[in-house]
Parts: structure tokens; sequence; C-alpha cells
């Protein structure tokens, strides 16, 4: 992600100023515009182009004359972060320059605190969020300043508006609450309200006794600020930069990413309801600022950064690998019930007290499925009926209807110790995790093994036993069969709800589609609950509103 972050103040004598800046080292902004790191060189003190000397104040000033400035290396990606009050590149200081004089001057939103948008393909789009500072000596006994993300790509940097928000909007915070304590405690042992208002007809400029400016680091009392703000920028960098990434998609999305997609948007609507009334909540549970930039460099010690870090555990491993793992320790007939139920849609009941065990049987099961068929209730404390879902975990103590164990349409795994004695399932190698376990497949309508079932069943079988097929292979082996039989299946869905053809023409199509025998028919039938709403929309459109005929002559 080519971007630019940088600390902006509106010093009282020379105006907007770029006081601290961080880039990707090597980043190219526009065609022709190529940073390089001010450490990798010779010193750029000669060559700067930011102001003179002469035109800087304490309070336009962050790293002091000679200062090398600040670099940190992502090993993970071979970028390095570098951080300098001015960028070294004219044009992309001129570009900074630009925005830093628009951010605290003509754009800026009602109230002159917030995140504003604006910018141009030829100078940039720039996210700028304003922000006040407490100064006991300042006008208004405040400051000015903002924090702005420069970059070129106008789409990325609009979908990136809520997390830049987030984040900014913590590291804001955290200068303001230090600067708001340095404020109190010099007007608790000087107030200055009182003592500008015996000199009310005193020029104020002369009445501040040359304090015209502070630094940030006076104003929060930090002198370790520039190296913790380097930590916070770079992370927001490369955060940004890897939380969003581009895939290339080849024809029409399947009907899976469009199930995927409507679920997104079903939850961020949902989510916008309640969003304010949890804003305080949610901020207290997200991570601190910069705890992940520690990967990055860390501050001087006995520094106080803008954040502390948090630990974090990585995820567990899940106990089933995938379905030829689970097929290997549930057995070739056991598995075989189980799958048949899976595709039927029929519900799928496991009893454990292991929860781990019960979420990774539903993560490899659910592969077989199409995602707009998949409901899980991953486990609770009572019997659920099939209609809420066709996933279910129950702990063990949980009874199960009698009408439920008796059923065709419901198949039930029940998990036990093993005793002491028992030798692990044949075929399940190096996992001593499952070995304590015992698995009771039952259902009311047992799975015969002369019993044809379902091709693509029979298809993913093979794919399953053939040990010259990598696990990967076969997922990629599964994601075709179930994309062959999706579109048997949108065939059928427009044949008889769209076109509503007669019964006779239904067998006929079933034949032409290889899918005519009564396994094959209830899947299809399944699986059509699983189309996308945008799919069935498109389809009820086109009929509503069929083609324009040509006019005749």
């Amino acid at each position: 992600m080519n971007a630019i972050v940088a600390l902006c103040h509106f010093c009282e004598l020379h105006g907007p100023r770029t006081l601290f800046c961080t880039e990707e080292g090597g980043i190219q902004m526009s065609s022709g515009i190529c940073t390089h790191s001010p450490a990798e060189g010779a010193s750029t003190e000669s060559s700067s182009p930011g102001p003179k000397k002469s035109d800087m104040c304490e309070g336009c000033r962050s790293l002091a004359v000679g200062h090398p400035g600040y670099l940190s290396h992502d090993k993970e990606t071979s970028i390095k972060y570098v951080s300098h009050q001015h960028p070294s590149h004219p044009q992309l200081f001129s570009i900074v320059r630009q925005a830093c004089v628009r951010s605290l001057s003509c754009e800026v939103c009602p109230g002159r605190e917030g995140p504003i948008f604006f910018g141009d393909e030829q100078h940039g789009f720039v996210f700028s969020h304003t922000f006040f500072i407490k100064d006991s000596l300042a006008r208004g006994f405040q400051r000015w300043y903002s924090i702005i993300t420069i970059m070129m790509d106008r789409i990325y940097l609009i979908n990136s508006w809520p997390f830049l928000l987030g984040k900014i909007r913590g590291i804001i915070d955290e200068l303001q609450g230090k600067a708001l304590k340095v404020f109190e405690a010099e007007q608790f042992g000087c107030p200055q309200r009182a003592q500008r208002m015996n000199t009310a007809f005193t020029p104020f400029l002369h009445q501040r006794n040359g304090n015209a400016a502070r630094s940030l680091t006076s104003l929060t009392s930090d002198d370790n600020l520039w190296a913790c703000l380097h930590t916070s920028f770079a992370w927001l960098l490369k955060a940004c930069g890897s939380r969003l990434t581009e895939k290339l998609l080849e024809g029409a999305p399947t009907e899976d990413t469009l199930v995927q997609m409507e679920k997104l948007a079903d939850l961020e609507e949902e989510s916008e309801s309640w969003d304010n009334s949890e804003a305080e909540e949610e901020k207290a549970s997200v991570l601190p600022e910069g705890a992940e930039g520690r990967e990055l460099t860390k501050c001087p010690t006995g520094s106080s950064s803008l954040s502390d870090c948090e630990s974090w555990q990585p995820r567990k491993l899940s106990v089933f690998q995938s379905l030829r793992h689970m097929r290997q320790v549930l057995g070739a007939s056991s598995f075989r019930m189980l799958a048949w139920h899976v595709l039927m849609g029929n519900q799928v009941i496991w009893k454990s007290r292991d929860t781990d065990l019960v979420l990774s049987a539903f993560e490899v099961l659910r592969t077989m499925l199409p995602v707009g068929c998949v409901r899980v209730i991953p486990y609770s404390s009572q019997y659920e009926e099939a209609y809420r879902c066709n996933f279910l975990g129950l702990s063990p103590h949980v009874q199960i209807p009698t009408h439920v164990l008796s059923s065709e349409f419901a198949v039930v795994v029940e998990v036990h110790t093993a005793a002491p004695s028992s030798l692990p399932p044949a075929g399940c190698e190096d996992d001593q995790s499952l070995s304590k376990y015992e698995f009771v497949v039952t259902s009311g309508s047992a799975v015969a093994a002369d019993r044809v079932g379902p091709t693509i069943l029979n298809k993913m079988e093979a794919a399953l036993t053939n040990q010259n097929l990598s696990v990967d292979v076969v997922d990629q082996c599964l994601i075709c069969l179930k994309e062959e039989w999706m579109n048997k299946v949108k065939v059928l869905f427009k044949f008889t709800k769209v076109d509503s053809r007669p019964k006779e023409d239904t067998q006929k199509l079933l034949s032409i589609l290889g899918a005519s025998e009564e396994d094959n028919v209830k899947l299809l039938k399944f699986w059509m609950t699983g189309l996308s709403k945008t799919y069935k929309s498109h389809l009820m459109s086109t009929v509503r509103s069929p083609p324009a005929t040509e006019p005749r002559n």
C-alpha cells in the first residue's frame, strides 16, 4: 500500500506545518516519484525540501536539527518504514504540504474536530482527522492539529475509512489525555485565565513573554513521543495495507460467494442499529493502538509509549483436520452414513463434552454443502428443532426426543470416552487426541451398504480414498463437484419455479442432467434452498420484464 501518514499543526506564527510523517521506504505515490530512506545515504540537511530554520519555531519542529529520523524493518515483507519531519523527495513534500494546508484551513468538518475526506487524482486523496490539544499558554487554551493519511488510490482509502477512523481516533485520544494532565497541572500551579483577565487590555502576543509556541513533547510531557508515534504510524501503514487483499475472479461469482456477500451485508446492516449504544463497550475491548506496532520496532527503554501491548493466544488447532481424516477416524461405513445425511439436508447431531471436537467436526462437514444450505448451532444445552439448524452440537446429558432418534431425517453421533484397553481406530495415524474417544453413529434410516446413493457422494468418496491426491487437491475436487451440482440446481429452479413446466418435462430434464435417481432428486431439492437471493431475484425480474421485441416495419 502506497501511503503516507503525517501529523500536522497550525502554528499561530507560521500557519499550517507538517510536524512528523511516516512513509514506506521506496514507495511510489505517482509516476516518477520514488522516496528513499534518509538513513540509507548521506545527510539530507543540505537537500531537505522543508522550510528554513528561520521559518520554524518550537511549535513547528518535531525532531532536533541533525536527528537521523526513525527507521523500522518489517522482516515479513522486507518493507522499511521511515519517519522524519518532512518527506525527503521534493514532490512528495509538495503533496504532503498541500494536504497539510488544506486539512487545517479549508477542508474541515463542522466543529473543526473530526474526520473528513478530500483530494484529487493529481495531488492524491486524503483522510484527515483534526483535533485540539490543550495548552495553558495558547489562545483559547488549545492548539489545532491534524493527522492525515495520503493515498493515490481513492477506492482503497474510502474502504479503509472505518479502520483508519478507529485507529487514528485512539492515537488522538491518548495525545489529548496526556496533554490534559499537563494542562491541569499547569492551571493548578498558575491559573492563566485569571491572569489574562487582569491584563485584558495588553496585546495578547506580548503578554505571553515570548511563549508563542510550544512543542508537542512539552505539551504532553513525553520526551519519547516521536519514537512512539513512529511505532504507531508504521503499524498503521502495515495493518492498513494488509487488511484488504485483492483477488482475481475469473467469470461470474459462485453461489457461495454471493451468499457470503449477502450474509455479510445483513450483518453490517444489523450492526449499524446497535453500534452507537455499544460504542463504549467496544472501545474498551479493542486492542490498544500501536500494540501490533511493537513487532516493527520498540520504543526506548523506560519510555511512555502511546499504547501498551496485550498478549494474544493462537487459535487452537482443529481436532478433525479434513474429510479424509474424519473418514479414517469414523470408519468407511459410518462416514458414508453421516455424509449421506449431510448431503440430503437431514439434521446432524453431535453429542460430546469436547466442544472443540464438535466445532471441528462441523467445520469439516460443512465443506460438503453450499454455504446457503448450512445452518449451525455449535453447542446447545437443549435440543433444537431441525427447521432451526441442520448441524446441532449437544452436551451428553441433553435428552433427544424419541421421534428424532427414530426418524429417518436425523443422524446422531455420540462421542464416548474409550476404555483404557481400546485401540485407536484403524488408519488413524499420529493422532493421539482422538484415540481417547469412541464414535457411535446411529440413525432411524441406516444407509444400506449396497445403496447407490447420490452421485456426488460416490465421487467424493472416490477422491477421499485416492491416496495419490493430497488434501488440498481433494478440497479443490469438492469445490468443483459442488459447483457442478449447483449449476444443475439453477437449471432445475428456473425450469420448475420460474417457468412452471409440467412434471413430465421435469422428469425428462432430470434424466438429461443425470440426476433422475431418488437420492439425486432429494439432494437437488435441498440444495435449491441454498441459492442466493441475488440469483433468485435476477430470474424473477427477468420474468417480470421480458426483453422488448423489435418493432415490425
